[in-house]
């Protein structure tokens, strides 16, 4: 596996949300997004990152945690990548399943904004 590779396709879905949420580690292994502090939440709030683990790539989303109706439409393949409620798990490359996971990223980052999060 090539984790260099994956970790940076994962991390260019994430990274396209870096100019409006708050970057807290950009590191060889380990990319990690908070919302930005506001009047509601002073600290800001984990929003998601990708960290390389010893045998796969884990891409966390922590939107699809607080509200699950946002995997509604995932497919089964992708669902078979999660572990947890909110962590996906790669070891591989896969086009399709990234394109996924890129779109419900961008849900999950709209639906923030509407709940006043972003």
């Amino acid at each position: 596996m090539e984790n260099t590779k994956l970790f940076e396709e994962l991390k260019s879905i994430l990274k396209e949300y870096e100019g409006q949420l708050s970057l807290a580690h950009d590191k060889s292994t380990n990319y990690y997004l908070n919302t930005s502090a506001n009047e509601k939440n002073k600290k800001g709030e984990f929003f998601g990152a990708v960290q390389v683990k010893k045998s796969y790539i884990a891409y966390h989303l922590m939107p699809v945690y607080y509200n699950p109706e946002l995997l509604d439409s995932v497919s089964e393949d992708l669902k078979k990548r999660m572990q947890g409620k909110s962590c996906f798990n790669f070891n591989q490359e896969n086009k399709e399943l990234l394109k996924e996971l890129a779109e419900i990223t961008k849900t999950s980052f709209e639906h923030y904004k509407k709940l006043g999060k972003v």
